[in-house]
């Protein structure tokens, strides 16, 4: 009788020896699956960050890329629009100039003195003997040559210009005339040198606007020039 219950003591405690060991095997197991878990959050959290890092990364080397971008974009813009204005500045000069460079105004339009048969029929720049005399407007040569081209000697070495809609200019007492009738020429060219010929009382270059291309049908060309924006 007492070696039954001995025996069933002794097995009971090895049961019971059993259980606490996996008891205690399932506790280590427990802990060491919390602790691998830990560990894979804070590596997947690490990771995460590492990943927001390097895409913000990205997105500002995208942005500075852009910006740029932009600001050539901005510079060829700024770039263009100044040559579009130097090129209007440009078109929008005046398409009649002076007749000559560095002169004095002298005796002017419709002015009365003893030089003149009626009145002054033009403007004269006082300037030396050989200044270099242009078209005040691009045109074509109806009259060249001595004899005031044929509207007297008074006017001595002459040149007329047809500009369209009726407007002729005048260029008179030259010392040489450098084109001839039928002869085109543009804004600016030089068309002759002053001088002294004819009734003049000293080197300057006699200019008129005309309605028709002979004597008598002057207006004032200062005012004319003035009103196509020369300064005069």
């Amino acid at each position: 009788m007492s070696q039954r219950v001995t025996s069933r003591s002794s097995r009971t405690s090895q049961l019971r020896t059993r259980a606490t060991v996996l008891a205690a095997g399932l506790g280590v197991s427990v802990a060491l699956g919390a602790g691998v878990a830990s560990a894979a959050d804070t590596t997947a959290a690490s990771g995460a960050a590492g990943a927001v890092q390097a895409q913000a990364a990205v997105q500002a080397k995208v942005a500075k890329a852009e910006a740029a971008k932009a600001e050539k974009a901005a510079k060829a813009a700024a770039a263009k629009k100044a040559a579009e204005k130097k090129a209007a500045a440009k078109k929008a000069k005046p398409s009649w100039i002076d007749p000559v460079k560095k002169y004095t105004l002298s005796a002017s339009f419709a002015q009365n003195g003893g030089m003149w048969a009626h009145k002054h029929s033009g403007q004269d720049f006082a300037v030396p003997s050989g200044t270099q005399v242009v078209a005040a407007h691009g045109g074509t040569v109806v009259k060249a040559g001595g004899n005031g081209a044929g509207d007297g000697p008074a006017y001595g070495n002459a040149i007329v210009i047809k500009h369209g809609n009726g407007t002729y200019s005048q260029y008179a007492h030259l010392s040489k005339v450098e084109v001839r009738v039928g002869q085109i020429v543009k804004t600016g060219q030089e068309i002759a040198r002053s001088g002294n010929t004819g009734n003049s009382s000293g080197p300057h270059l006699h200019f008129e606007i005309r309605t028709t291309p002979n004597y008598g049908s002057a207006v004032d060309p200062v005012k004319f020039l003035r009103a196509k924006g020369v300064t005069v």
